[in-house]
């Protein structure tokens, strides 16, 4: 049996005292992105779980759609990376 070695940590503890690890993560090959998936990505970046380059690569992200989570999330919260709630949180 072949164990792959990552770069980087297998876990990270959160802000709120949770345990976060890659299995938390979205499958790579997602491509409907609900509110919760982004989140676990954001949550994941900010804790050094992943780097922003490696999420990028991993869900085929642009910067831009990373950039636009990271700071939706630091103004509004988590409740904003809804789609429904795009016009009520867009500035």
């Amino acid at each position: 049996m072949y164990i792959r070695r990552i770069k980087g940590p297998h876990a990270v503890t959160l802000p709120d005292g949770t345990e976060m690890t890659r299995a938390d993560l979205p499958d790579p090959k997602t491509r409907r992105w609900v509110a919760s998936r982004k989140a676990a990505v954001v949550r994941a970046v900010e804790a050094g779980l992943i780097t922003p380059d490696e999420a990028m690569e991993t869900w085929d992200l642009s910067e831009e759609e990373l950039t636009s989570w990271k700071d939706a999330v630091e103004r509004h919260g988590e409740a904003a990376l809804r789609a429904t709630a795009l016009q009520r949180y867009r500035t």
